[in-house]
C-alpha cells in the first residue's frame, strides 16, 4: 500500500473512533428529555418569536424540564414554578457558580 492511502485509512479511523467515543459519553449522561436536535444548530430552529410561546408548547410536550442544545451550549428548561424554587433553594450555590451566557441577555 502507499504511503498516502495508510495515512488516510489511519487517519479516517480516529477521526470514526473519537466520534463514537464523544457519542457514547453524550449518551450517557443523565439529562432531562429533549427534542430531536439538528447536528450542528441543536434545537435553535424550535425557537421562533415569541420564544416563550415555542418554550411553553415544547414544556407541554416533553415535560416541566427539558434539556436544549442551543448551538455548542447545554440548556435546561425548567418551567414549573416549585420546581424553579426548588432549584434556587436547595441547589443555589451548585447555580451560582455558572459562567454568564451572552445567549441568555436575548432568551431571558
Amino acid at each position: 500500500m502507499e504511503e498516502g492511502t495508510l495515512l488516510i485509512i489511519t487517519c479516517v479511523f480516529f477521526l470514526l473512533l473519537a466520534f463514537k467515543l464523544c457519542l457514547h459519553k453524550r449518551r450517557h449522561r443523565k439529562l432531562p428529555p429533549s427534542p430531536p436536535a439538528v447536528p450542528v444548530l441543536g434545537h435553535l430552529h424550535l425557537l421562533k418569536q415569541p420564544i416563550h410561546r415555542s418554550l411553553h408548547s415544547l414544556s407541554q410536550k416533553y415535560g416541566s424540564i427539558f434539556s436544549l442544545q442551543l448551538g455548542s451550549y447545554l440548556a435546561i428548561v425548567v418551567s414549573s414554578p416549585s420546581i424553579v424554587q426548588e432549584c434556587f433553594t436547595k441547589n443555589d450555590i451548585v447555580l451560582a457558580n455558572r459562567p454568564p451566557l451572552i445567549m441568555g441577555k436575548y432568551l431571558s
